[in-house]
């Protein structure tokens, strides 16, 4: 059975997959609760458990995200399409909190790269073109639409966690 599409989604997977690796590999938690404005989307400590902030719409007058909500809304939507295409479609953005440290928001993302990855070297091409497994952020779609949005959406979390560490690199002490 052919698996050009497959082939051709892990190959751009595997490119997001280093930029972000690059970009988390020297991160610490001090960095991560570094908020770059005033105002911005962030994580909180809310009886013992790092909640997200969620956006009520996406205009710029928001602010900069930190880089614990970057790496946040990287487990989130990760996990999500994980649990929707494979699970039990049950996991909602409340289950989903950041996990405290820099060192185990990295474990966790490579957890789900690994098991994304995984799940991915599983299918064939007629599978990807079906919607059999397109339960979450689209509807009636080809699989293959999810999985390359998420290369996507890897690809400019990726570029947000590197413009938030120069921005942290350069800031006035």
């Amino acid at each position: 059975m052919t698996c050009e599409i497959r082939d051709a989604l892990v190959r751009q997977l595997d490119i997001a997959w280093a930029l972000t690796d690059y970009h988390l590999a020297t991160l610490g938690t001090e960095e991560c609760l570094w908020r770059p404005a005033a105002r911005g989307l962030h994580v909180h400590l809310r009886d013992g458990a790092w909640v997200a902030d969620w956006p009520e719409q996406e205009g710029y007058e928001i602010g900069p995200s930190s880089i614990a909500w970057i790496t946040w809304h990287i487990l989130f939507w990760w996990s999500s399409v994980l649990d929707h295409s494979f699970g039990p479609a049950s996991l909602t953005r409340q289950n989903v909190t950041w996990p405290g440290s820099a060192e185990a928001v990295k474990a966790r993302i490579g957890e789900l790269h690994a098991e994304w990855r995984t799940q991915l070297e599983l299918l064939n091409d007629e599978e990807l073109r079906s919607p059999r497994l397109t339960r979450w952020l689209f509807q009636d779609k080809p699989f293959m639409d999810v999985v390359a949005w998420l290369n996507i959406e890897l690809t400019k979390n990726a570029a947000e966690l590197g413009y938030v560490r120069f921005l942290y690199g350069a800031r006035v002490r």
